[in-house]
């Protein structure tokens, strides 16, 4: 069973109903008697590597031709 609270104990108690919900118990925060919102964990996100299905040539790593790092710093411009 939910436990609701109305805005002004949930603004007492926010550490308490914090808690609460951390524990898995189910707290809505009500106005005049209406629910408002719902406290609940964040579920972690997370980010999976390697979704992305390519691979690096061993020609990425070489050094830049003379020319093309003067192209990068500018001093190729007229």
């Amino acid at each position: 069973m939910a436990k609701v609270v109305n805005v002004a104990e949930a603004k007492a108690k926010l550490s308490e109903l914090l808690e609460a919900a951390l524990r898995g118990e189910e707290v809505i925060i009500a106005k005049r008697g209406k629910p408002l919102v719902r406290l609940m964990p964040e579920k972690p996100q997370t980010r999976e590597l390697g979704f992305l299905d390519f691979d690096i040539p061993d020609s990425f790593f070489e050094p830049l031709p003379e020319e093309e790092l003067a192209a990068w710093y500018g001093e190729n411009e007229a």
